[in-house]
């Protein structure tokens, strides 16, 4: 594959259900409500999300990634939730997607795989490998990234705030 600049964060990618903008400090107020659902970080090694001092650190390294996007309900434009491309490595053409949350409000239906698609979809036109991250304990993710057909690769740790948590790699190839 020839090598091409990889814009992490291209200015519109949408389907039928869903717009995928960048994110921009403006939408901090509106992306935090959303996010204030302690039942939306209940599995998730970092817990303390829904608070704003837990949100403005996610929130802070979201916009230090330059590949984050807004997610939009197509219909409506109303907030969902946000997701991002990071960890881009040419030399292994991989990049990973996570740092996703949707709104309980869009759980179960076709919000988050219509998500996944556009980033994947995207992404596979520059690599040939997409990473996720998930949590150990985070069983609902597990299962989404395996019917995208990821496989699980390695565990991990990774460490945020000073705390190791245990993760699980999925690798997705094209």
């Amino acid at each position: 594959m020839t090598a091409s600049y990889f814009n992490l964060q291209p200015d519109f990618l949408e389907d039928e259900f869903v717009k995928l903008i960048p994110l921009e400090e403006k939408h901090f107020e509106e992306l935090f409500e959303a996010a204030s659902d302690p039942l939306i970080w209940e599995q998730h090694p970092s817990k303390d999300r829904y608070y704003r001092e837990g949100f403005t650190t996610f929130f802070q390294a979201a916009m230090d990634s330059k590949g984050s996007f807004l997610i939009l309900d197509k219909q409506t434009n109303e907030v969902m939730g946000t997701t991002r491309f990071y960890d881009y490595d040419p030399e292994k053409s991989s990049v990973a997607i996570g740092y996703t949350f949707i709104t309980r409000k869009f759980w179960g239906g076709p919000y988050n795989k219509s998500c996944k698609k556009l980033l994947i979809d995207y992404a596979f036109q520059h690599v040939n490998s997409i990473l996720f991250h998930v949590g150990a304990a985070n069983l609902r993710s597990q299962k989404a990234v395996l019917k995208l057909g990821a496989e699980k690769s390695r565990d991990m740790i990774i460490t945020a705030n000073g705390v190791d948590m245990p993760y699980f790699e999925y690798e997705l190839k094209k």
